[in-house]
């Protein structure tokens, strides 16, 4: 299986076309607040510039409906990831107002806490309408989750995507471990916060394609 690979937090167009020039299938635009944070006019600038094939991902944290789907609308995002309090309720009606003109997926992150078994179980639901689960850390600094702990409580789902401080050296035995539908990274690819750096991305990528032939 070929895994999916996104390489989020983008904000300018020469990090984008590093990411793309690297072998990622899509680029993360984050628009919940974070130092990465970039505007929907910042997001659109660089979308207007990717070749239509790359995937546009905006993260999104307990924002209205209304609001997404204006930035949806005016970035030209084909995905919304929601990293907040987002309820079932919330995402059936995102579902339903997003899918009005063309279809755009939906990711839902679930932050490995004490709270994770639950809100995956529910993440799960086929009603709910969310086409990927992300597991990540939470933790903003790099640091990735308990693996050993979380496998066992994931079952047969198929469409998780693995994030939360993987980097070159650890995404081949996060894929080894998962065997994820997509891998999800942020500061192990950065030279700085916000900014890339185009060896990390292709190490990244490369760590990806050795770890699915394996």
């Amino acid at each position: 299986m070929r895994t999916w690979i996104k390489i989020c937090a983008t904000t300018c167009i020469e990090d984008a076309l590093a990411s793309i020039e690297a072998g990622a299938d899509a680029l993360g635009f984050v628009f919940a607040p974070s130092e990465r944070r970039v505007s929907p006019e910042q997001a659109q600038a660089i979308v207007a510039q990717l070749p239509a094939n790359v995937g546009r991902v905006g993260v999104f944290q307990n924002d209205s409906v209304e609001c997404i789907g204006e930035i949806v609308g005016k970035v030209g995002l084909t995905t919304v990831q929601l990293h907040g309090e987002e309820t079932a309720d919330f995402i059936v009606d995102l579902t339903s107002r997003l899918q009005r003109d063309r279809r755009i997926k939906i990711i839902k992150t679930v932050l490995v806490n004490e709270d994770f078994a639950r809100r995956f179980a529910a993440a799960c639901q086929d009603e709910v309408g969310i086409d990927s689960i992300l597991l990540d850390s939470g933790a903003g600094s790099g640091r990735t989750f308990d693996w050993n702990a979380v496998k066992p409580l994931l079952g047969n789902h198929r469409r998780l995507i693995v994030a939360g401080g993987l980097n070159p050296q650890n995404v081949g035995d996060a894929i080894r471990k998962f065997e994820p539908w997509g891998v999800d990274v942020v500061s192990g690819v950065e030279r700085e916060p916000g900014r890339k750096d185009p060896e990390k991305l292709k190490a990244f990528v490369a760590a990806v394609r050795r770890a699915d032939k394996s």
